[in-house]
């Protein structure tokens, strides 16, 4: 008996459409805002939406200079808070921006290499490992990822429709400043001035620069008074190089497998690297990026993203002209590591469900003290449906050059989902301070939390307070002694066995009145204080 294929290679239409959205959706819901930059930008897209102001501490006091992801945000709050949880709805715009970027990408990798080589562009940048990990979380650099994509689209489009090149560049330029400042708006700039020699003893190259001028000028008008940005440029030549080594040592893992295939393409096409050509538009993106991300950016997660566009198109040829032995064994490596990260993620879930393997069982409620496990029905419905479709994807694949790749992809995408759909509970349980910021405000009288002080507090965490509880919090300065006298309460973060108590006015002390942490975390310690002058309060520690 003979099973139709999963997928048709090259694939093409609305299959490849379809994974494509998978991939960009999957991981995005069912879970809380996490302590990272996820439940800062929530916190601050949710203002955007209902037109508070509770968040502004986490921005320094002041709107943001760079609304357009928060825009979005907020616009599919708006649409979908009605199926959705709020912040579910929310980070649904970052799926949408990943989209706009691998469809920008895909016609890009289409009008430099044609269009039987399109798709394997956009499943390279599905398939880097940091791309998949920043993709699916609030993240307004998103935005400048999508703006790049379509900056390289239109430039792979120059030499043919030169008009329609314009209208996308100054599109995209209008993109990176509404959606990452200055520092954005210039990066992409600079990157598309350098890109311009590829074009220039075409005479339509001069019409070209003249756009991006014009486009550049628009959207420095929109953000008047913003040049003297202290976050506009790295100072200093040590600060430059030490910021371009930790872009260096960043890109290895970040960027898999995308380096050695971008390498083994470069080797292919070596004896024509000498000529500088539009053929190697990807090359040059990528070299110009490397050299100004750390003028503009530090070296972070979620700036190293810039680099992933040019350098999965870089990597497009040598993907499909791996030798057989090569594409034998990517193709085999894929399969199998994805097949058995499949299987620990079930037997894992097992064990948090069924209590079946036993020590596995007992080491998961060692990490997170107090988690009960719960079958649910909809989620293990989801999850089986994906694993029978990757064991159908391992047997019907068809022989193809892009059978590894898109079996690299597929199989990290069904890794992804399957520990979205069958360890996120237990992860986010972790990871979520909902649980503690509800028993912290708890101990707050209602008519005082409209006024709270925060010290040593990290922005993350003050972004969860403000998220789940809608707490106002002002900053207490190390060196400010003088608390406001409507402010008489303060919370503190620190580590377990070390207490620091924080500055108070001349007369009064500082008296913790709570301590507590979230579950199996062992390095924070939250601690709340209220301002008293006399008595000794009755102290509750919060194991």
């Amino acid at each position: 008996m003979r099973f139709p294929h999963a997928l048709t290679l090259p694939p093409s239409g609305w299959p490849l459409a379809g994974l494509m959205a998978f991939y960009a959706l999957a991981g995005l819901f069912g879970h809380d805002p996490w302590k990272s930059g996820d439940v800062i930008h929530l916190a601050i897209a949710r203002d955007f939406l209902e037109g508070t102001a509770l968040s502004l501490p986490l921005t320094g006091g002041s709107t943001p200079a760079a609304p357009l992801y928060y825009w979005s945000a907020a616009l599919t709050g708006k649409l979908f808070s009605g199926i959705l949880p709020l912040h579910d709805a929310m980070r649904l715009a970052s799926g949408l921006w990943t989209a706009l970027t691998l469809l920008a990408l895909y016609h890009a990798g289409r009008e430099q290499y044609g269009r039987e080589s399109a798709a394997a562009t956009s499943l390279l940048l599905a398939g880097s490992l940091g791309f998949l990990i920043r993709a699916h979380e609030a993240q307004p650099l998103l935005t400048l990822v999508a703006a790049l994509c379509i900056a390289l689209w239109a430039a792979t489009r120059l030499p043919r429709k030169p008009r329609t090149a314009l209208c996308w560049m100054g599109i995209a330029l209008i993109m990176a400043g509404l959606g990452s400042d200055l520092a954005g708006l210039f990066l992409l700039l600079f990157v598309c001035l350098a890109l311009l020699f590829l074009a220039w003893q075409e005479r339509r190259g001069r019409m070209f620069l003249c756009g991006i001028a014009i486009a550049s000028l628009l959207v420095l008008a929109w953000l008047p008074g913003r040049l003297g940005d202290p976050l506009l440029f790295a100072t200093g030549v040590p600060h430059y190089l030490r910021n371009l080594g930790d872009f260096l040592l960043l890109l290895p893992w970040f960027s898999w497998p995308l380096l050695p295939l971008a390498g083994w393409s470069l080797w292919l096409r070596r004896r024509q690297l000498s000529a500088f050509s539009p053929a190697f538009l990807s090359l040059w993106a990528l070299v110009f990026l490397l050299l100004l991300l750390p003028l503009f950016f530090p070296a972070a997660e979620a700036t190293a993203m810039l680099l992933l566009p040019p350098l999965a198109l870089l990597a497009t040829p040598g993907t499909l002209a791996l030798r057989r032995g090569a594409a034998n064994a990517f193709d085999w490596f894929s399969s199998m590591a994805f097949s058995v990260f499949a299987l620990l993620l079930w037997v894992g879930w097992s064990a948090m469900i069924f209590g079946w393997p036993r020590r596995l069982a007992e080491r998961a409620v060692e990490l997170e003290p107090g988690f009960v496990g719960r079958f649910e029905f909809s989620l293990f419905a989801l999850a089986l449906l994906v694993t029978l479709w990757w064991l159908w994807n391992l047997t019907t694949l068809p022989r193809s050059p892009y059978r590894s790749l898109v079996r690299w992809t597929t199989g990290l995408t069904v890794v992804w989902v399957l520990a979205a759909f069958l360890w996120l509970p237990w992860i986010d349980y972790g990871k979520s301070y909902r649980g503690l910021a509800a028993r912290l405000v708890g101990e707050i009288p209602v008519d005082a939390r409209g006024c709270v002080l925060a010290w040593r507090l990290g922005r993350a965490q003050r972004a969860s307070l403000i998220y789940f509880e809608r707490l106002t919090l002002m900053p207490l300065a190390a060196h400010d002694a003088t608390a406001p006298a409507a402010c008489r309460w303060l919370i503190t973060q620190g580590v377990p066995r070390v207490e620091t108590v924080p500055p108070a006015p001349p007369g009064a002390t500082w008296q913790r009145v709570w301590e507590g942490q979230r579950p199996g975390d062992r390095r924070e310690r939250f601690r709340l204080y209220q301002l008293r002058r006399a008595s000794r309060p009755v102290i509750s520690n919060e194991k």
